[in-house]
């Protein structure tokens, strides 16, 4: 497990992380309310396709019948319990550092653009006619990114199992990340739940966070600078 080690910045938390943790919780427990004939509709409705945007004649009908924006409206959608506290989880660890940097607008700009590209690349490396993809995990994946290119010096604190014990360790962000891109990569072709998970929406997700950040840095800078009062 991964627990941001505290910053020496007092800034007050932001709202962003909260909001998106609230509607992320909210909308899979109103999900789990109904009953299972319409969480199978919902997820029908609002999962995000895994074919159809393949030429370019697609976009232009996706984007004329509401299709497109299933990109976004799969990010709230969650298979289980497992799959929904894993994202609230890492969206708290590499959010929150992340927001009192780049401000809560641009981090709700990285998790609803990263999300939808992160499903993108899912879209097309699936192909299926038959699939649907779900689950923030690329939203979250992009906040990792954001995270190791604000922060390539940051260290975290690890939790490790050592017999009955458990020991925490400091590590370089940077090193635990690094391993974290790594499986995913592996898994994209050989891992556990092999096309189930959609592996290549977290690496997406992940380069369009880093990418996001650095083309980002310069008013990330400002911000900074006009909030320590210099």
């Amino acid at each position: 497990m991964f627990i941001a080690l505290p910053s020496r910045d007092k800034a007050p938390l932001r709202w962003a992380t909260p909001l998106l943790f609230a509607l992320l919780w909210g909308s899979f427990i109103a999900a789990v309310l109904l009953p299972d004939a319409q969480q199978r509709q919902l997820v029908l409705n609002w999962g995000a396709l895994s074919s159809g945007l393949n030429q370019p004649a697609a976009w232009v009908d996706a984007a004329r019948d509401g299709t497109l924006g299933r990109l976004v409206s799969a990010l709230f959608l969650h298979a289980d319990w497992s799959h929904l506290l894993g994202n609230l989880l890492f969206l708290l660890i590499f959010g929150l550092p992340a927001e009192r940097a780049m401000g809560p607008w641009r981090l709700l700009g990285l998790f609803l653009l990263g999300g939808a590209a992160a499903n993108l690349a899912a879209v097309i490396a699936i192909g299926s006619p038959d699939r649907l993809i779900i689950g923030a995990s690329g939203a979250v994946s992009a906040m990792i990114g954001a995270y190791l290119a604000l922060f390539p010096a940051a260290r975290l604190g690890v939790v490790l199992p050592l017999g009955l014990y458990l020991q925490f360790v400091r590590a370089p962000a940077a090193l635990l990340i690094g391993l974290w891109a790594a499986l995913q990569l592996i898994y994209t072709f050989i891992g556990p739940a092999f096309g189930a998970v959609a592996w290549s929406a977290h690496l997406a997700g992940f380069a369009f966070g880093g990418a996001f950040a650095l083309l980002a840095r310069g008013g990330i800078a400002r911000r900074l600078r006009r909030r320590r009062g210099y």
